[in-house]
């Protein structure tokens, strides 16, 4: 009888030990583990949300190591994807101009330099570069043309007699995305491109309070004569309300700065864009220039402004600047979501690929490439590098095949360490929080209006790579109710274990 009871002991705790393993939570170090079946139904929980009753959404989960799809919704629809266009773009930069790419500035002398003097004009060839700004330079927004003058004093040039001329032939001259809205043109992240660019194609605004019932003291970075400022912000005691809005007239360089700042409030700062990069670029180059005591006799413009036509044979090459190499460049573009280097570097394909950098051009040879990679172009629709634009239309099974491309080629590392890391940096440094999908999931964030995405790497308790993404569409909820799916989803993906 003993050795009965004993058996059937034995047998109980071996079948509830079986069904502890199947079961939706196994408590170890404090975490949930998942396994799939379990995974797909509450992965399913997390999309039927009532929150997004009226909306699409379209998810592909897959697993790198066995190939096999994990979970799929809607996986072959097409969804306006926001910012996960730049993992797009961001692939195919790698691919096509590779991870050692570096965009170049040509300065020219078109004249003789003699007892001092540039004895007829500077010319400045652009090639697109996006980094001529404070972010690869220690802060300093003017850094690049400060090295520019020294150089130019190097070749015993302190005064240029003619002009400064821009060539920026080597791109189009249509700054802004298709579809991208009107109503965000004077807005930082709409900036224009353009093959001579400087800061991001943007100035700072700064607002500080003055006295009581005094006008605002407005300070601009760089310190340009470029923009024109009115500014109608009234200082205010402590216990008023505070609201600054800043916008640019469409079309010009007029600033409007309204509203109010407490007398005790810490300096307001905004980024506004800018119109017509190339003379941007141009005006403050020249500023830089005399305030290293380069006298400029001349005056500014584009080639194509030029009173004589310049031949390339009679230009002197003086110096090139050289940027950083691409690789470190797509960090900047992934982690910030930066749209304006996403714009440039598209164009920047087409230039190298199709000899010219307008968006069209660089479209074509992303199409061609992505159809190497498994995916089909003609069933996508490219409208700019950033997504940005409300035009385009990708899959999420496009958007896994673009990822599960990128791992087997030797740009994989570069591609990878591009993208936030969640809980840490980029625009996922306030995401994931405490969950396992902290420190773990590497993804491409996207929101533009109504729409929301996450596409990236992940590995689970166990380590197997996840590929995954996620988009929804016609949401009318805060977005930050669709960001709290995807993490969720994300720490679920983090804690899922094979039986």
């Amino acid at each position: 009888m003993l050795v009965r009871i004993l058996i059937l002991s034995l047998l109980i705790a071996v079948n509830l030990s079986a069904q502890q393993k199947d079961s939706i939570t196994v408590n170890k170090n404090e975490q949930n583990y998942y396994t799939l079946n379990e995974l797909r139904d509450q992965l399913e929980d997390s999309f039927n949300d009532q929150n997004f009753s009226n909306a699409f959404w379209g998810v592909m989960v897959k697993s790198l190591k066995t190939g096999e799809i994990i979970y799929k919704r809607n996986a072959d629809k097409l969804f306006t994807p926001a910012s996960n266009m730049k993992l797009f773009t961001s692939a195919a930069a790698l691919m096509l101009l590779g991870t050692s790419y570096a965009f170049t500035t040509d300065i020219y002398a078109n004249g003789i330099i003699k007892e001092g003097k540039l004895q007829g004009d500077l010319i400045i060839q652009g090639a697109g570069d996006p980094t001529i700004s404070k972010r690869f330079y220690n802060d300093s927004v003017t850094k690049v043309f400060g090295n520019w003058a020294d150089s130019l004093t190097q070749h015993g040039i302190y005064e240029i007699t003619g002009n400064i001329y821009g060539d920026d032939t080597a791109f189009d001259n249509v700054g802004l995305g298709k579809g991208w809205s009107w109503d965000n043109e004077s807005n930082w992240f709409s900036a224009p491109s353009g093959a001579l660019s400087f800061d991001d194609n943007t100035i700072e605004i700064i607002v500080n309070p003055s006295e009581i019932g005094f006008p605002a003291e407005i300070k601009l970075m760089p310190n340009t004569s470029y923009v024109n400022i009115v500014s109608k912000v009234i200082t205010v005691n402590d216990n008023s309300e505070q609201s600054i809005h800043i916008s640019r007239l469409r079309g010009t360089n007029l600033i409007s700065i309204n509203g109010s700042i407490r007398k005790n409030s810490s300096p307001v700062s905004n980024y506004v864009s800018i119109s017509d990069p190339t003379m941007y670029f141009l005006t403050v180059l020249k500023e830089v220039f005399e305030a290293k005591g380069i006298s400029v006799k001349g005056r500014i413009g584009s080639v194509d402004t030029a009173e004589k036509i310049i031949i390339s044979e009679n230009l002197s090459h003086l110096f090139t600047h050289e940027s950083v190499p691409i690789y470190l460049i797509l960090k900047e573009l992934n982690k910030n979501s930066n749209n304006f280097y996403a714009e440039q570097i598209l164009k920047t394909i087409g230039y190298e690929i199709n000899g010219f950098g307008s968006q069209e051009n660089g479209v074509k040879a992303c199409k061609e490439l992505f159809n190497t990679m498994g995916i089909n172009s003609d069933n996508m629709v490219i409208a700019d590098g950033s997504g940005l634009s409300s035009l385009n239309l990708v899959t999420p099974r496009q958007i896994v095949t673009l990822l599960t491309y990128m791992n087997k080629t030797d740009q994989f590392d570069a591609f990878y360490d591009s993208l936030p890391i969640g809980g840490v940096d980029g625009t996922l440094i306030d995401r994931m929080k405490k969950t396992s999908a902290e420190y773990n999931v590497r993804a491409k964030a996207g929101y533009i209006n109504n729409t929301s995405s996450l596409s990236g790497y992940i590995k689970t308790v166990s380590g197997e790579m996840l590929l995954f993404s996620m988009i929804v569409n016609n949401f009318l909820v805060p977005p930050n109710f669709a960001e709290y799916v995807e993490d969720n989803v994300c720490n679920r993906l983090a804690n899922f274990v094979r039986n």
